[in-house]
């Protein structure tokens, strides 16, 4: 099966007068399967949103090739073009003073969608939004979440096969990002693929079936969220209850032990160097009566913060 999208040796770099250029794709070589939500994280100016504009056709590379479905993104864009969907953060691509069904009317037209197909579409993907009731008014009485939902019924009129999504539910509160989400993975469900740029780390465990961590323009690693952990080698983690934190101060002293840290649910995480530090830290544990211990690999987030460092949290 062909995959939904192939890059090889992607490249692009922006010219500076005066100054060297910035390069913000290097190299950079992935593969997204069909029928797959894969997220791409990375911390600001990783060359997310250029690999998202190159593979949406809005950007040329510099260098390499990128192919949709087998369609190469610079001598095929036409094809591209209607395969593929991208939404992007924001307000960007509505036009507040246009109904949320003229809005979609319009789309249609650029699309070259008849008007009696346009006026169907844009009717059933309301009600799919769930802006079936508010489909008259002006956009700018929406709220973020439903601005979101219109652009995903926006970029979903010609029926793409591919969307990519650039920070998404970046500012929704948690209801709405959820109803956001849910309709992702309804949409996955016949047989659309995703490519998700995204900063939230939970999102991304929550929704993606693969993940590829990139950072200035290169790929660092790539895999199923639960298991790129292994992308620190052979360090696991311990999790336990205790209510006494000078017990944590005596266990961040022993040699097999990396860090101790105190989750927000009140647990703490202990961070060990390979297997054989994990038994002894156990053992260590329950000799001291500690029995709600268990033990785990790092989380998504935490390999993020290993690879990139605290400064890819800034959002």
């Amino acid at each position: 099966m062909e995959a939904a999208v192939h890059t090889t040796r992607l490249r692009r770099t922006y010219a500076r007068r005066r100054r060297d250029d910035v390069v913000a794709l290097d190299d950079l070589s992935m593969t997204v399967g069909q029928n797959e939500i894969h997220g791409l994280l990375g911390p600001n100016g990783a060359g997310k949103t250029t690999l998202v504009k190159i593979l949406s056709t809005v950007l040329l590379p510099s260098g390499g090739s990128a192919r949709i479905l087998g369609h190469d993104a610079v001598a095929d864009t036409r094809a591209v073009r209607s395969q593929v969907g991208l939404v992007l953060g924001g307000d960007r691509g509505l036009y507040d003073r246009l109904t949320a069904r003229r809005n979609l009317l319009f789309w249609g037209a650029l699309h070259k969608l008849d008007t009696r197909t346009s006026r169907r579409r844009a009717a059933a993907l309301l009600e799919r939004v769930g802006l079936a009731e508010r489909a008259d008014e002006p956009v700018e009485r929406f709220s973020r979440g439903m601005r979101q939902r219109l652009h995903l019924a926006r970029v979903l009129l010609h029926e793409p096969r591919v969307l990519f999504l650039d920070e998404p539910t970046s500012g929704l509160d948690p209801v709405a990002a959820g109803a956001f989400r849910r309709l992702v993975l309804d949409l996955r469900a016949e047989g659309r693929t995703f490519l998700l740029a995204t900063h939230d780390m939970d999102e991304a465990a929550a929704l993606c079936d693969r993940v590829t961590l990139i950072d200035r323009g290169r790929m660092l690693l790539t895999g199923d969220p639960a298991g790129v952990g292994r992308f620190l080698g052979d360090r696991e983690c311990v999790d336990f209850t205790h209510p006494d934190a000078a017990l944590a101060g005596d266990l961040a002293d022993l040699p097999d032990v990396s860090e101790v840290e105190r989750r927000d649910d009140g647990t703490w995480r202990v961070h060990t160097a390979d297997r054989d530090g994990t038994r002894r830290v156990l053992a260590w544990l329950l000799d001291r009566d500690v029995l709600t211990a268990r033990r785990g690999r790092p989380t998504l987030e935490e390999v993020y913060l290993r690879a990139v460092g605290d400064r890819g949290m800034r959002v």
